[in-house]
């Protein structure tokens, strides 16, 4: 029925209005006033009613609009980025493969430091002995050498020829590894590129162990967040042991260090013919390696002036401990330096012994060793008093003083001996009070150099000793040109006390197991990541910077060559008293190591009771058992009591009036 009144007044509504709208705006108007007679709600009340559903409607689905358009413009976003950066990367891509390095238009690809090794330097000795000279000096009584100086005159420096020829090839293959060079820069750009950090390599510094790559930060870049990325750009570059240097000291770049993939060994007939070492006047000249970009690298020791090595196994701290010492022995007489070698370990320095220019056999045994470092004191104020009479500050004002008046009075002995030619009879008796006259001039004073190969036995053994010598020394020796080497293997802070490292400010650090060992010798961290074989940190005098250097590799067929050269020459001259103190010290710490506390007690009751044993003086003093014993051995070996005869008693020798 209602259906049918439906179909009846539709149809009629829309052939009265024509068109369905008119006949919809009748019927819903109808609907309106059915609801209100309905409901008899009153028309103002249903209009608010009305317009506060349409109000929250419509608030509604104007938030979910403007929702809706967020998420949508930061999807697109999200999308438009992630389309750039697979465009960025293809293009990157490209270029590796072509073997260019793609970047901005008016940036070039990274400049490639090539390095070539120079033609070898020989440059002659100017100390070379003068036969024509010789021939015209005249005899006369000189006064007798320093007590060092017992080696022949005729003595003869080692030659570089004793030292492994370097093969022609190295150091010349940077123009092979260009391509691996500029795709390695390409890479590093890429995955810094991945963690947010725009820029580029500028430079590339090829050596012969490790490449250092200079990269530039776009402006606004953290140095703290390239640093942090050192594992990452590892994995990326698939090497073991990545540096970063931040910032290059001088440069507006970050320093990136990443380990070669073919390693060169440096030869030390390399570093030994450069211009650095031969244009050297000083006798202690190291030479130590070269550096990242294989520039030769050489210390003096005189400026150092001392030095502190520390190294784990394997690290290359006795190859660099034999390069040092093979350097002093091809660059100086025995006249000239002189070596007190240490060597607890009584494995590395032993090939040594026996050449003239060590002042003592190789010491092994640590009580000799701090017996040795306290000759040396002694001679350094021995030193000191020398330079403080003739009025000079340091050994190489007192040498050249010496040198001067050597030539002074060989001089006025010239003149003295042309006037006599013309006098005849000689007068003995006046001759000799001329001649008393003349002063004869002091000899120079040769350097010391202390080498000690393992500094952690002797702090075990003899720490207090030890460690005030080697502050001593460390503190005083340099003016007069006593210089320490020291070396160990556990740079722990029991072993580099804090007064031994205030008073060593060079040093160097091999590869070493911890972060902890690595503050400990340098006060900084990354000696742990090092490579091992030679791989260094290398801390300069009077500089905060470390500088990362790789040691030469001295064969031990080159070190029997050299010793066996120079052995042929002369013999050393060992200095008698070097252990003398030794011996005093070692007789007083027995006494006082055998001496009880007790011991008067315990003789008094002895020689009052006539009773020496080791049960008695026990219960008696009240005391243990062994050191009850330890007395009755020292009055035994003090002759109060006799030897102990079985069962029976032991005899008492003293009386208790003598006691009293």
């Amino acid at each position: 029925m209602g259906g049918l009144i439906g179909d009846v007044l539709g149809g009629f509504l829309v052939t009265g209005f024509k068109t369905p709208s008119g006949a919809v705006l009748t019927l819903l108007t109808l609907i309106f006033i059915s609801f209100m007679v309905m409901t008899r709600l009153e028309v103002n009340t249903l209009v608010q009613m009305l317009g506060k559903i349409f109000t929250v409607v419509g608030f509604g689905l104007w938030l979910a609009i403007n929702g809706a358009k967020a998420v949508i413009l930061k999807t697109f976003q999200a999308v438009t980025r992630i389309f750039k950066g697979m465009e960025t990367a293809f293009e990157k891509l490209q270029s590796v493969r072509a073997g260019l390095v793609k970047t901005k238009k008016v940036e070039s690809n990274p400049v490639i430091v090539t390095r070539t090794r120079p033609e070898p330097l020989v440059i002659e000795r100017k100390d070379k002995p003068d036969t024509k000279k010789k021939e015209e000096k005249p005899e006369f009584v000189v006064q007798d050498h320093f007590s060092f100086m017992g080696t022949s005159s005729h003595y003869e420096v080692p030659s570089l020829t004793l030292l492994n020829d370097v093969p022609p090839d190295i150091g010349t293959d940077v123009e092979k590894a260009r391509n691996e060079i500029l795709a390695s820069s390409a890479i590093l750009e890429k995955k810094l590129s991945d963690f947010g950090i725009e820029g580029r390599v500028v430079q590339v510094l090829p050596g012969p162990v490790i490449t250092l790559f200079e990269y530039e930060p776009a402006p606004g870049i953290k140095v703290s967040r390239i640093v942090s990325l050192a594992d990452d750009l590892a994995l990326a570059m698939r090497c073991v042991g990545l540096r970063i240097l931040a910032p290059v000291p001088g440069k507006p770049v970050v320093g990136i260090e990443i380990p070669n993939l073919r390693r060169e060994t440096i030869y030390f007939k390399d570093v030994m013919e450069s211009d650095a070492f031969q244009k050297s006047d000083s006798k202690l000249n190291l030479a130590i390696g070269k550096d990242i970009t294989g520039e030769p690298a050489v210390q003096d020791l005189a400026k150092t002036p001392h030095l502190l090595m520390a190294g784990s196994t394997g690290s290359g701290k006795s190859v660099g401990l034999n390069s040092m010492i093979c350097s002093i022995l091809l660059n100086a007489t025995p006249d000239e330096v002189k070596m007190i070698m240490i060597d607890p370990k009584m494995l590395e320095l032993s090939v040594y012994d026996g050449i003239p220019h060590l002042i003592a056999p190789v010491v092994t045994n640590p009580k000799k060793a701090a017996a040795a470092l306290q000759w040396a004191v002694t001679e350094m104020e021995t030193r000191y008093k020398m330079m403080a009479e003739k009025g000079v500050r340091n050994i190489n004002g007192f040498n050249d003083l010496a040198e001067k008046l050597q030539k002074e009075y060989e001089i006025e002995l010239k003149k003295r001996e042309k006037t006599s030619k013309g006098i005849k009879p000689i007068d003995e008796e006046n001759e000799d009070q001329e001649e008393n006259q003349v002063p004869e001039p002091p000899a120079k004073l040769p350097y010391i150099v202390v080498l000690i190969d393992e500094l952690a036995d002797l702090m075990m053994v003899a720490s207090k000793g030890v460690e005030d010598c080697l502050t001593r020394l460390a503190q005083m020796a340099r003016a007069a040109g006593i210089h320490l080497i020291v070396a160990t293997q556990r740079p722990s802070v029991d072993v580099l006390t804090g007064i031994i490292k205030a008073n060593f400010p060079t040093r160097m650090s091999y590869k070493v197991t911890s972060r902890v060992d690595s503050r400990t010798i340098l006060d900084a961290m990354g000696a742990d990541k090092l490579l091992g074989r030679g791989d260094m940190l290398f801390l300069p005098p009077g500089s905060s910077s470390l500088l990362r250097l790789h040691g030469v590799m001295v064969s031990d067929e080159e070190i029997a060559r050299i010793v066996s050269f120079i052995k042929k020459q002369a013999k050393p001259v060992y200095e008698e008293d070097i252990f003398q103190s030794e011996t005093l010290d070692a007789k007083d710490e027995a006494e006082e190591q055998d001496m009880d506390e007790k011991y008067d007690e315990a003789l008094a009751i002895v020689a009052k009771d006539r009773q020496a044993s080791i049960s008695y003086i026990q219960r008696r003093l009240r005391i243990g058992y062994n050191r009850a014993a330890r007395i009755i051995e020292t009055m035994e070996r003090e002759g109060v009591v006799g030897p102990s005869d079985g069962v029976r008693p032991r005899e008492v020798y003293v009386s208790p009036i003598e006691i009293e």
